[in-house]
C-alpha cells in the first residue's frame, strides 16, 4: 500500500541519515553522506562517507551489497556525485551495479553537480526521486550546503556565561565558568568544524590552545582531525610562543598589516595571510569569503565580546550557542558582547531558540539569528 511504503522508505532513509551522521567528525571538507541498499524490504548494504579522499557511501554500501545490489532501492542523504574528483562518479557505480531505484533527501547543491547525478541516473533507465526528509539532510552539513550556495562558510559563535550574562571578571579571570559537561560538548563542537577562530586580543589576554582535546574513541573515528586555527589580528601582533601554534594542526593569521613577510617564520605551522580591512580591521566578511575558499565549511567562533559583536552586526553569525552558568559575576563583570548603536527597541537582534538543555548544572542555549539565511 501507498502509506506502508511511504513509512518503509522514511524508516531507511533514517538510517541513511544515522549512518551519515557518523562522519560528522571525519569527512571535512566533503559532506557527510549515508546510504542504504534495500532489496525485499530487506537491507542488503549499507556505508557513510568516513574521511575526504576515502570511498563515498554508495561505493561502501554497493561493496557490502555485491550481487545484491541489481534490482534494489538505494536511499541516499545527497544525490549521487556525477563528477571525477577525488573518486569516480558514484552515479556511475549505481549505475554499473543494476540498482533500480534511487531516492536522495536532497539534490546535491555543488555546481558540478547540481542534479546531473540524479539526470543521469535517470536517463538510464533508473526510478529517481528527491526530497524525503531533506530538512534533516540540510541540517546534516550546513557548511557545505552554505559555501556552495552562498560562497560563505556557515558560521558558528559560542558563548559562555553566568545568570546575569558575564564572560568574565572586571580582572579578566574567566576559568571555568561552566562545568565539565558543557567544556566537553564545545569540544565536540570545534571537533566537527573545519576551522576555529579567534582575535588576538584573546590570544594575548588567555593564550589559548584553540585545538580539540578528545580521544579518538569518544569521536568514534581512526584518526583526530584537528580544525584550522584562524586568528585575525590587524596589526599583526602575533607572538611566535603563542600556544596556539604550538599544538598540532595548522594556524592561518589574518591580518591588513604590511609585515606579512616579517612573520613568515612565526612557526612551522603558521601562516600569515593579508586581507581587506574594513575601518582599520580585517573585514570580516572578506576573511570569511577567504575562508570558503580553502573549502572550510563550517567556522567555530570563540573571540570576545568586541570580536563576536562585530560578528553579529554584520549579520555574519548562523548559529548562536551559548553555554549559561548558575553563577552571579556582577555588574563590573565583562557582557557577552560589544554592540554599539543599539540605543531603541527597533536596533536589537533577535534570535530564535532552536533548543534548550541541560549540561551538568549549566544549560546550553542554541539559537539562530532572524536574519540567518540557513
Amino acid at each position: 500500500m501507498k502509506h506502508q511504503e511511504s513509512y518503509q522508505d522514511r524508516q531507511f532513509m533514517q538510517r541513511a541519515l544515522r549512518l551519515a551522521n557518523k562522519g560528522l567528525y571525519g569527512t571535512d571538507p566533503n559532506p557527510r553522506v549515508g546510504c542504504v541498499l534495500v532489496k525485499d524490504g530487506v537491507v542488503v548494504g549499507e556505508g557513510w562517507h568516513q574521511k575526504a579522499g576515502g570511498p563515498h557511501a554508495e561505493i561502501l554500501a554497493l561493496r557490502q551489497a555485491g550481487e545484491k545490489a541489481r534490482g534494489a532501492t538505494a536511499y541516499v542523504t545527497l544525490e549521487p556525485c556525477s563528477h571525477t574528483g577525488k573518486t569516480p562518479p558514484c552515479a556511475d557505480a549505481l549505475i554499473d551495479s543494476g540498482i533500480a531505484k534511487v531516492i536522495a533527501a536532497m539534490q546535491d547543491p555543488n555546481p558540478q553537480v547540481a542534479g546531473q547525478g540524479l539526470k543521469r541516473l535517470q536517463a538510464s533507465g533508473i526510478e529517481v526521486k528527491s526530497g524525503l526528509m531533506e530538512v534533516q539532510a540540510r541540517a546534516l552539513n550546513p557548511g557545505f550546503i552554505k559555501r556552495m550556495e552562498t560562497g560563505l562558510p556557515f558560521v558558528r559563535m559560542k558563548m559562555a556565561m553566568s545568570l546575569d550574562g558575564r564572560t568574565a571578571m572586571a580582572s579578566g579571570e574567566s576559568q571555568w565558568i561552566t562545568g565539565d559537561a558543557a567544556r566537553r560538548d564545545v569540544q565536540l563542537l570545534r571537533a566537527r568544524s573545519s576551522a576555529v577562530l579567534t582575535g588576538i586580543a584573546t590570544v594575548l589576554a588567555d593564550d589559548p590552545s584553540m585545538n580539540v582535546r578528545l580521544a579518538k574513541k569518544e569521536l568514534g573515528v581512526d584518526e583526530i582531525r584537528q580544525p584550522l586555527r584562524v586568528v585575525l589580528d590587524s596589526k599583526l601582533r602575533f607572538p611566535v610562543s603563542a600556544k596556539i601554534a604550538e599544538v598540532e594542526g595548522e594556524v592561518l593569521v589574518m591580518t591588513i598589516s604590511n609585515d606579512v613577510v616579517s612573520k613568515k617564520d612565526a612557526g612551522k605551522s603558521c601562516q600569515v595571510v593579508r586581507v581587506e580591512e574594513k575601518e582599520g580591521r580585517v573585514d570580516l566578511r572578506a576573511a570569511l569569503q577567504y575562508l570558503a575558499e580553502k573549502e572550510i565549511n563550517e567556522v567555530h567562533v570563540e573571540a570576545g565580546a568586541v570580536l563576536s559583536g562585530a560578528f553579529l552586526q554584520q549579520q555574519l553569525v548562523d548559529e548562536v550557542v551559548v553555554y549559561m552558568a548558575p553563577h552571579i559575576m556582577g555588574d563590573e563583570a565583562r557582557g557577552l558582547f560589544t554592540l554599539p548603536g543599539l540605543s531603541q527597541m527597533k536596533d536589537i537582534i533577535s534570535l530564535n531558540i532552536q533548543d534548550v538543555r541541560m549540561l551538568g548544572k549549566d544549560i546550553r542555549i542554541t539559537a539562530t539569528p532572524e536574519y540567518s539565511s540557513i
